[in-house]
């Protein structure tokens, strides 16, 4: 059995006319094991292959990204099989189980004949992913981080 790597790298991530939908410029670099499905399957792909100082611009098909979009996930929910007193407003978001990878839905418009609109795909589902990556360091997961499943930060646990 092979000892996994964890990379960490800096990412912008935008949509196919150029506009920004996430960065790691503020918050600093991320650092994920490989392989374990923390991140798009697309990049988990990706990432192995490249090495530390490594700069790459990706695009990620739906397939290999946050998927293809599930029309049986999207709803037309009377009103009324929300709770009395829930303030159900456009772009709220909800799950209906507390199951490990239930879908989170957004409410998508609200019409006037009592029917509330919902989608359970994830906002990105049918899109490409274009994605700069910039890898600062490619190591072997320590044993902590193998025993955990995950990786750590600088200086351990960053749970």
């Amino acid at each position: 059995m092979s000892i996994p790597n964890v990379a960490t790298f800096h990412y912008a991530l935008r949509d196919k006319d150029g506009n920004e939908i996430d960065n790691s410029s503020e918050k600093g670099p991320i650092s994920i094991m490989l392989g374990k499905g923390h991140i798009v399957q697309g990049l988990d792909e990706l990432l192995p292959t490249m090495k530390k100082g490594e700069k790459k611009s990706v695009v990620i098909p739906p397939e290999k990204g946050y998927g293809v979009v599930d029309e049986s996930l999207r709803l037309k929910v009377p009103r009324n099989q929300f709770p009395p007193d829930a303030d159900v407003k456009l772009r709220m978001q909800f799950q209906t189980s507390d199951e490990p990878g239930a879908p989170l839905f957004t409410v998508m418009h609200i019409d006037e004949d009592g029917f509330v609109y919902v989608d359970g795909n994830h906002p990105l589902a049918g899109h490409d992913l274009h994605f700069d990556i910039e890898i600062v360091d490619m190591r072997p997961a320590d044993p902590d981080e193998i025993a955990h499943g995950h990786a750590h930060g600088p200086g351990g646990h960053q749970h």
